[in-house]
């Protein structure tokens, strides 16, 4: 009877500690995000962080997308305890670290190299307050059947603005139509191209870094080597329906629109050869530098799970993360091989070695840094940019009302 007390004894002890670590692992995690259910990189990273991490379910709450920023700060201030938020806008993280709702991270021993410098965005006086795990920076884009029609050698990861616009003028050809290169209407296709060297700013209250791009743009329209401002704001016309109309060679652009070429390809929206490269750069600035946005996601200081919380989004924003988030096309912070090897795998990806080197950028500046009135500063230089790009001012014009009109928010 003892002998077999004992063995009961023993098997009961056996059950209760495989059933601890089941019941550790048995956690849900809570992620507070934006348009999750048609997000697909969403889908792909929930899909591969639980498939690597048994036992672990992530669990979206989902927030309108145009409603996020007011939505997100109304939970944290209520005391939600959701274990995570992700971080559309670089001052939403501002705000809510200064309010207390972030959790500092613990970052040593935590390799950011990939992150090619962007992660100083997510930190307040040293301290990392959130991880990065996509950045939408801008590449060129150029229609390879035109270069090739044209014997025209193809745009490359290390051009200089000059060269870019002798290009574009040399594959104009206005008796088919074919334009060298396309503008869209924004500030940032025209002239962002100057925080590109990592110390100007579209903040700094300085907008004489500007004129070059103005005049490379203006000599570039006067030439007939790309569509009009005017023509372009009187259409309507949108970059996406433009360069796949199949007669622009050169598209300067953030590299979301990979994912819309591709299944422009797909769908016969277009049907021509296209390829990617780093965007031209200024004299003195390193090939492959660029500007973007970021995508993070920081902990909750009240959460219940930091711990586990910390173990997904240092995932998130690592090599395998970044994977699940370029396995549908869309582009992690990540700067590696082997992530830009996963990118270029992606179906409809270009094949040629040049659109694979231009995944992997060697600096991305923000295109619009955290600054004091930033809000009141994009108003007034989209604002004077307007009137250049319209001719109702010269670029000179406009700049010197940027620098006066900035000055006079700090007086």
């Amino acid at each position: 009877m003892k002998k077999m007390l004992s063995v009961l004894l023993a098997v009961m002890l056996m059950m209760s500690l495989l059933a601890v670590p089941a019941l550790a692992e048995d956690q849900v995690l809570t992620v507070v995000t934006w348009d999750a259910t048609t997000t697909p990189y969403l889908i792909a990273q929930k899909d591969a962080f639980e498939a690597s991490h048994p036992g672990v379910t992530i669990e979206y709450v989902d927030v309108a997308s145009q409603d996020y920023a007011v939505k997100a700060t109304t939970m944290l201030e209520g005391g939600d305890t959701s274990d995570i938020f992700m971080i559309k806008e670089i001052d939403n993280l501002i705000n809510w670290q200064a309010q207390g709702f972030a959790a500092p991270l613990d970052t040593n021993g935590y390799d950011m190299s990939g992150f090619v410098g962007t992660e100083v965005n997510y930190a307040v006086d040293g301290v990392q307050y959130a991880i990065p795990f996509r950045s939408d920076f801008w590449v060129l884009f150029y229609n390879k059947d035109l270069f090739d029609a044209a014997g025209v050698e193809l745009p490359t990861n290390d051009m200089t603005w000059d060269q870019y616009a002798e290009l574009a003028k040399k594959m104009t050809d206005k008796d088919k139509g074919i334009y060298g290169t396309h503008y869209h209407t924004w500030l940032s296709a025209v002239v962002n191209w100057a925080v590109c060297d990592g110390v100007n700013t579209l903040a700094d209250k300085n907008y004489d870094d500007l004129l070059y791009f103005y005049k490379l743009y203006q000599d570039l329209e006067d030439s007939g080597a790309c569509m009009s401002y005017a023509d372009l704001k009187a259409a309507g016309l949108h970059y996406s329906a433009a360069f796949a109309n199949g007669n622009i060679a050169m598209l300067p652009m953030g590299y979301w629109y990979v994912s819309t070429l591709i299944g422009y390809n797909k769908d016969g929206t277009c049907n021509f050869n296209w390829g990617i490269t780093a965007v031209p750069h200024a004299e003195g600035v390193a090939a492959g530098s660029s500007f973007g946005n970021l995508t993070g996601a920081m902990i909750n200081a009240k959460s219940e799970k930091k711990d586990l919380a910390w173990e997904y989004i240092s995932w998130l924003g690592g090599v395998e993360g970044a994977k699940a988030t370029a396995s549908v096309g869309a582009r992690p912070a990540w700067v590696s091989e082997e992530v830009a090897a996963s990118m270029s795998s992606v179906e409809g990806f270009p094949a040629d070695e040049t659109s694979k080197g231009a995944l992997l950028p060697a600096a991305v500046a923000m295109e619009w840094p955290v600054a004091e009135k930033v809000a009141d500063i994009k108003t007034i230089v989209n604002e004077e940019h307007s009137m250049i790009m319209a001719r109702e001012i010269t670029p000179e014009e406009g700049i010197e009302e940027m620098n006066e009109r900035v000055a006079e928010l700090f007086e």
